[in-house]
């Protein structure tokens, strides 16, 4: 415990005399923060954006789902860097000048690294494309590297059109998961099939989603059910709605789209990824009349 306060309390102090070099330097006519130099990601978002938007030598940790390929689409990146433990002391001794959390996770974590003096920056979860740009301009200027902010959107763009040019004319589509829960329309998954022209149908439901009742579902009738994965057997209980016989019968393979988690997680470089990834599944599902605008 005497430790962990000396540690704070040398933390604070170098807090404070960069503050004070800060102040200075705004005084003698200098306004720009300096770019932190070493970077620590608690947060799979956070670890796709630092990759994408930092210089290698910027990132000294990167959070233990990192390497994860059912989480992240940046993971074979990943492997080239320090991953951190499950707990907050693994970040201590990286000594770094900022920490990136999910704004909604690991709230004894954050508490605990502030409290050490530790710079501490929320990575919010993004609904749409215009948050994803607004969060990648944030952090690639924080970083020191605000071109690389505008080359990634960019790239996005480019993913984006690719996606316009085959996605079909009017389809529906409802994104289903284990047990009959749907999300709805202030979600990253519904924007990005807003993005392929898959629309929910009239009756889905609103805001976030919720419950599809089986005969609701039936009810609804969309052109296709969206999956995070193919399920072909009834091992628990979510799964059950998944396969049940009427779904089987209404929604063969051909009327299903696998749309994998780590596609909908994230707003920056997975945003690529997810386009092109949509655009081969929208090119193998659509028969030629029902392309285009």
């Amino acid at each position: 415990m005497k430790a962990s306060r000396l540690y704070a309390s040398k933390r604070l102090a170098r807090g404070f005399a960069a503050a004070a070099l800060l102040i200075a330097a705004c005084a003698s006519g200098g306004g720009a923060e300096e770019a932190p130099r070493r970077v620590v990601s608690f947060n799979v978002c956070a670890d796709q954006l630092v990759l994408a938007l930092a210089d290698p030598a910027q990132i000294v940790g990167l959070s233990p789902y990192a390497a994860d390929p059912a989480m992240s689409t940046e993971a074979a990146r990943a492997r080239d860097f320090p991953r951190l433990g499950w707990q907050a002391e693994s970040v201590v001794p990286l000594d770094p000048d900022l920490v990136l959390v999910g704004s909604w996770d690991r709230s004894l974590t954050q508490r605990m690294l502030r409290s050490l003096g530790f710079r501490v920056l929320p990575v919010d979860v993004v609904a749409d494309l215009a948050g994803a740009y607004a969060q990648i301009r944030d952090l690639a200027a924080l970083l020191g590297h605000a071109e690389r902010g505008e080359a990634l959107i960019g790239e996005i763009e480019a993913a984006r059109a690719r996606l316009a040019a085959a996605r079909p004319a009017a389809t529906s589509a409802l994104l289903i998961g284990n047990g009959g829960y749907t999300v709805g329309p202030a979600s990253l998954a519904a924007a990005l099939m807003a993005e392929a022209g898959l629309k929910p149908p009239p009756g889905a439901p609103k805001g976030y989603g919720g419950y599809v009742p089986l005969e609701k579902m039936i009810v609804l009738n969309p052109d296709f059910l969206v999956m995070a994965n193919a399920i072909d057997q009834p091992d628990g209980q979510g799964a059950v709605y998944l396969t049940h016989p009427a779904l089987r019968a209404l929604y063969p393979a051909d009327r299903r789209i696998i749309l994998p988690a780590r596609y909908t997680l994230c707003g920056g470089p997975s945003l690529i990824a997810a386009f092109d990834y949509l655009t081969s599944m929208i090119g193998r599902r659509m028969p030629p009349s029902r392309r285009g605008d």
